[in-house]
């Protein structure tokens, strides 16, 4: 551990505060103390809205990969975002202000498929040509067509963009989609309910970060996370309160006994390997999500934790 005992100010570091299913060892870094302790002044701030839409847009173009949560980042309000893999070698070609992928992010996360309890789908083959909704360029957009690329024919493939988790249960229920893609808490609210999971997989996620976040100073903000995410695999049920939180009072109540701990997986966060990153383009290339173009050495700077 890393005190500061100088009366220098500490770095100061802004990061946006998403859902706790990827932001829970920063909180709890926070409650703990621990960031300050190794020496940095970390603050969380609210996200800016989601991009929602009334109706489902169909083309992905036309909703840009730095819109909605992400928005701050690339306005410079916040120097350390984390988001889904995909979602972030996305940005960091697309960023104008020279974001990087500075490692893996602790959260390891799940995205699972539901449909309403009448419907007449009952596994993923059946959702062919069904619109299932997502938040474009976020992990619910490519963990769906990950998930289903294998079940159906890419021509029958459907995602839509809806919104943020609370818009795309909503579009569920009030039936203007036939399936969506939800993380935690909404998965544990979408089983109390009684909708249908039809398929769930967990996935990495990365954070970007701008100049401002050089090596020293992320990794102090690292050995806070680490010790956060010790705290929480060894018991994570003190902190099961920020996900039943989140939920908004029109979708309902979640109780913290309705939360599966097993599904809420964090690790110490990892240099971003380069075949992982090669693995991720080409992906993102075959599905037409991203421009030709880019190379590691322009998207990614493993900084402190490249060793």
């Amino acid at each position: 551990m890393t005190t500061n005992d100088s009366k220098a100010p500490l770095p100061k570091i802004t990061s946006v505060r998403t859902g706790a299913i990827f932001t829970l060892p920063y909180l709890v870094g926070l409650e703990k103390g621990y960031f300050l302790d190794e020496g940095v002044d970390l603050e969380l701030v609210a996200p800016g809205a989601y991009n929602v839409s009334v109706k489902p847009i169909e083309d992905h173009h036309l909703v840009s990969s730095f819109g909605g949560i992400s928005r701050g980042f690339e306005d410079g309000e916040v120097s350390l975002y984390r988001a889904c893999e995909w979602g972030q070698v996305r940005r960091a070609q697309d960023s104008g202000r020279g974001g990087q992928i500075v490692t893996q992010r602790a959260a390891i996360a799940s995205q699972a498929i539901f449909v309403r309890p009448d419907s007449d789908v009952f596994h993923p083959q059946s959702l062919r040509n069904k619109q299932v909704a997502v938040n474009f360029h976020h992990g619910s957009h490519y963990l769906a067509i990950q998930t289903l690329e294998g079940f159906v024919e890419p021509d029958e493939l459907k995602v839509v963009h809806v919104g943020g988790p609370a818009d795309r249960f909503k579009a569920l229920r009030d039936g203007t989609v036939e399936a969506v893609a939800l993380m935690e808490p909404y998965i544990s609210l979408a089983l109390k309910q009684g909708y249908r999971l039809i398929a769930e997989a967990f996935y990495t996620g990365a954070e970007i970060a701008d100049e401002k976040v050089d090596p020293e100073v992320y990794a102090a903000i690292d050995r806070g996370v680490r010790r956060a995410v010790a705290d929480i695999n060894s018991d994570v049920t003190p902190y099961l309160h920020y996900f039943t939180e989140e939920i908004p009072e029109d979708l309902g109540t979640l109780d913290e006994s309705d939360i599966s701990p097993w599904r809420l997986r964090f690790a110490d966060p990892q240099p971003y390997a380069p075949e992982q990153f090669d693995q991720t383009y080409r992906w993102l290339l075959k599905w037409g999500l991203i421009e030709q173009g880019s190379e590691f050495k322009k998207l990614v700077d493993n900084r402190a934790l490249s060793s």
